[in-house]
C-alpha cells in the first residue's frame, strides 16, 4: 500500500481530486487530498498574511501529525513549490515526488519567478488597488477553457471550488537546501492541450538531481486533468505506488 498526498493548486481545494481519490483508494493506496488554508473546508482563514510559507507548513504538518511516510507527494500547478519545499523539511518521508502539470522551482525562487505570467497578475492586483487577492484566472475560448476544463457541467462545477488567492503565495521562495532533498526521485507529467498564451513550462534536465533519468509523461488533455482525464490520470499516478 502506496501513500498518495494530493496537493491542489492556486485558486483550487482539495474538492478537486474528487474524481481521482476513489481510483487510488480501490486499488488499495491510502489517500489524502487536503485543502490548504483560504481554500474548501478551510475558506475561512484566507486572509493577507496566507502565503507559500502557510501552505509548507499545511503539508508538512498533515504529514507529522498522520505519521505518513514514504508518500508519493503530488503537486498541481502552484503546488509544484509547496511539495518541493515540504519535502525540503521531511524528506525522509517522501518516496517521490510528482510535479502535475507544476512549477518546479530552484532554491529562493517564488512563483513569479518560476512563471513569469505569475508576475503579470500580481502587477494587476497593484495596479488596480485590488490589496493582497489574485482573483482565479477567467474562462478563456477552447480548447483553454477554465483551467483547460471546457464541459460546461465541469467548469460550473469547478466554478464552485474556486477562490482569490493571496498575493503572498506567489511571493515567497521555496527553500530547497535539504542535501537529502536530491536523493528523492521525481515524475512530471505534463498536460499538453490548450495552454494559455504567456504560459511557460521549463524542459525538464535529461537527468534527475538523484542521477538518474528523468521520468516525463503526457496527458493530451487540459490543466486540470483531474477533472477531465481523472482515469488516465490516476494510471499514471498507480505506476509509481
Amino acid at each position: 500500500m502506496a501513500t498518495y498526498v494530493l496537493v491542489h493548486g492556486a485558486w483550487h481545494s482539495g474538492q478537486c481530486w474528487e474524481r481521482v481519490v476513489p481510483l487510488l483508494e480501490s486499488a488499495g493506496h491510502r489517500v489524502v487530498a487536503p485543502s490548504l488554508t483560504g481554500f474548501g473546508d478551510k475558506a475561512h482563514l484566507l486572509g493577507p498574511e496566507v502565503g507559500l510559507d502557510t501552505h509548507v507548513e499545511d503539508i508538512v504538518g498533515l504529514i507529522l501529525e498522520e505519521d505518513l511516510t514514504d508518500v508519493i507527494l503530488v503537486g498541481h500547478s502552484y503546488a509544484g513549490l509547496v511539495v518541493s519545499s515540504a519535502a525540503n523539511r521531511v524528506p525522509d518521508r517522501i518516496a517521490r515526488l510528482v510535479y502535475l502539470d507544476a512549477m518546479v522551482p530552484r532554491d529562493g525562487e517564488s512563483a513569479a519567478d518560476v512563471q513569469p505570467v505569475t508576475r503579470a497578475l500580481i502587477d494587476r492586483v497593484a495596479q488596480s488597488g485590488g490589496g493582497w487577492r489574485v482573483p482565479p484566472l477567467p474562462e478563456l475560448p477552447p480548447p483553454a477553457g477554465l483551467f483547460g476544463v471546457t464541459d460546461p457541467a465541469d467548469v460550473a462545477w469547478l466554478r464552485t471550488m474556486l477562490s482569490d488567492q493571496p498575493v503572498r503565495c506567489f511571493q515567497q521562495p521555496v527553500r530547497l537546501d535539504n542535501p537529502a532533498l536530491n536523493a528523492i526521485p521525481r515524475t512530471h507529467i505534463h498536460s499538453t492541450v490548450g495552454v494559455p498564451e504567456g504560459v511557460v513550462r521549463r524542459p525538464v534536465p535529461e537527468t534527475q538531481p538523484n542521477g538518474t533519468p528523468s521520468q516525463v509523461w503526457e496527458l493530451a488533455t487540459g490543466h486540470d486533468c483531474m477533472i477531465t482525464m481523472p482515469v488516465e490520470l490516476s494510471e499514471l499516478l498507480l505506476k509509481l505506488g
